[in-house]
């Protein structure tokens, strides 16, 4: 590579990658061969929000920002697919949050191979949802591992890891902007050494292997017989998507910050049962009480939960349901 540039194409979706992808845009620091992204993969234009309309990826918009060819083939594994990428010639591509599993001649079409910007520290939290269930078992930190790329689901063997604490007050939202931008400060110090051969990819532990799977709208229903530390970390693990969410009378309300009450009320609470304790909406559970922090009705914009319960003063003393 000492004569010519380094060609790369980034697979990346959401606003995760767009951090890896302007790394890999900016000088590099580590004195190795001249890296130019010349393609990128993300996945087609899909419609989003309230009224459906078809909006391209974060990575998209970036890519064409920097006036990068952008190419969205609905599979890999087809043969158009297959061509668009063969066109580019990679020497090395990199893939962060694709949402693509890379067939086996993808895999072997560069000749430094595939690297993938994962957000756990793997083993553990493989799969789809790292962030979210890390944040809902109480872990204390998380991190990212850049991988060689193989046949199974983050499976290959590790470049680099780096990690960082959970907050106590950490959201996927919050962490995921942390191991963004984690995750894009190593994989540009390490694209220089591992295409020079001067980093050993050192296999990871099946042993410790642990696997996440895609969220899903119904994970952030409340379920009230839970003890108020286990909601609490779903509210935090769901925002913002699915978004931890309840029923009162039959109408969704959706609960996008509570937090464990402490000291605990004086008195138990039934699980679901609406109290106030200092002007703010307080909800037993199957262990201790949850307040509610900040909330939104259907319908209607993002409030405290003193703003709602002051408009809703008819909530107190009814009781929020596991089901709608």
């Amino acid at each position: 590579m000492q004569n010519r540039e380094l060609r790369v194409v980034f697979m990346g979706t959401p606003a995760f990658a767009v951090a890896s992808l302007r790394a890999l845009l900016r000088p590099q620091e580590d004195p190795g061969p001249a890296a130019r992204v010349v393609g990128v993969f993300t996945q087609p234009d899909r419609p989003a929000g309230r009224h459906g309309v078809v909006t391209p990826s974060p990575v998209k918009e970036e890519a064409l920002a920097a006036g990068i060819p952008v190419f969205q083939p609905e599979r890999l594994r087809s043969p158009e697919g297959f061509a668009m990428l063969e066109s580019a010639a990679p020497d090395l591509i990199v893939v962060a949050a694709y949402a693509h599993i890379l067939p086996r001649r993808v895999l072997e079409l560069p000749r430094y191979g595939c690297l993938n910007v994962h957000a756990s520290l793997l083993p553990l939290y493989r799969g789809a949802s790292p962030i979210s269930t890390a944040i809902m078992d109480g872990q204390t930190r998380s991190g990212v591992s850049i991988i060689l790329m193989e046949a199974g689901l983050d499976t290959g063997p590790v470049l680099t890891q780096a990690s960082l604490p959970i907050r106590d007050d950490d959201t996927t939202a919050s962490l995921t902007e942390k191991l963004a931008q984690l995750g894009a400060r190593e994989l540009a110090a390490i694209i220089g050494p591992w295409v020079e051969g001067r980093i050993e990819a050192r296999p990871q532990d099946e042993a410790l292997a642990t696997m996440t799977r895609p969220l899903r709208k119904e994970d952030g229903r409340i379920q009230w017989r839970w003890p108020a530390w286990k909601i609490a970390r779903r509210t935090r693990a769901m925002f913002p998507w699915p978004g931890a969410f309840t029923s009162l009378n039959g109408t969704i309300l959706k609960v996008l910050a509570a937090e464990v009450l402490s000291p605990a009320s004086p008195a138990a609470l039934a699980p679901g049962l609406i109290a106030q304790v200092g002007g703010e909406p307080v909800v037993g559970t199957g262990e201790g009480a949850l307040r509610l922090t900040r909330i939104q009705p259907a319908g209607r914009k993002a409030m405290s939960g003193a703003e709602w319960l002051r408009g809703t003063p008819a909530a107190l003393g009814s009781v929020l349901e596991d089901r709608t």
